[in-house]
C-alpha cells in the first residue's frame, strides 16, 4: 500500500491533491508542516508526498518552497492543479453577525481579502492549515469562531456553511506537486 504524506489535516486541499496524484490503494499521512512532509519522504516513513507550491491569487506558497529548497534527496515526480473554493464554516447555530474570529491558513486568508474586509471587528487568525482550522473550530464549540476551508473539511468536521465561495476570484486554483525520494 502506498503511503502519501501531505501538509494539513484530513479534509485539506492537499489531501484532495494526494488522491488525484496517487489513485488507488494508499495510506494518507497528515503532517502539520511542509518540512514534516519532506522528512517523512526522506526517511521512508512515506513513499511519496504532496506540497502546494503556487496559488493563482496569493502566488507562491513560501513555507512549501522553503522546505523544498532544504530537501536533500527529494525529486518532483508529478503535479496537479486543483480549483480552490473557500467557504466560511462554523457551528450550525453560528451567526455571521456574531463572529469574533476567523481562522485559516495564511495563504487562504490572502485569497479572501475582499470578503474579510467586509467584516469589520472580526479578527483573522493564521492557522497551520485550512482543514486544521475547521477541525479546531468544531472542537472549540464556540459559535463566535469560524474557519475558512473547503467543503471536504466542512463535511468531515460537521460544520455549517455561513458563506460560500468567499475567495476573491472564481478562478482560484493551486498547483500541487508530488514528491518522492530520489532513487
Amino acid at each position: 500500500m502506498m503511503r502519501v504524506a501531505f501538509q494539513g489535516e484530513l479534509g485539506a486541499f492537499s489531501e484532495a491533491a494526494a488522491v488525484r496524484l496517487w489513485a488507488g490503494a494508499r495510506e494518507l499521512l497528515p503532517r502539520r508542516t511542509f518540512a514534516q512532509v519532506i522528512r517523512a519522504v526522506e526517511t521512508g516513513e512515506a513513499d511519496a508526498g504532496v506540497l502546494p507550491v503556487e496559488n493563482w491569487i496569493a502566488g507562491p506558497v513560501p513555507g512549501s518552497l522553503e522546505a523544498l529548497r532544504e530537501a536533500a534527496v527529494i525529486e518532483v515526480v508529478a503535479s496537479v492543479v486543483l480549483p480552490i473554493r473557500l467557504h466560511l464554516l462554523s457551528l450550525p447555530q453560528a451567526d455571521l453577525a456574531r463572529l469574533t474570529r476567523i481562522a485559516s491558513h495564511p495563504i487562504a486568508l490572502i485569497q479572501c481579502r475582499a470578503f474579510l474586509g467586509k467584516l469589520p471587528g472580526v479578527a483573522t487568525v493564521a492557522w497551520y492549515d485550512t482543514a486544521g482550522a475547521a477541525r479546531d473550530v468544531a472542537a472549540a464549540r464556540d459559535p463566535t469562531f469560524a474557519a475558512i476551508a473547503g467543503l471536504d473539511a466542512a463535511e468531515r468536521y460537521g460544520l455549517a456553511l455561513l458563506a460560500c465561495d468567499v475567495q476573491d476570484h472564481p478562478d482560484n486554483h493551486t498547483r500541487f506537486i508530488g514528491i518522492r525520494r530520489c532513487t
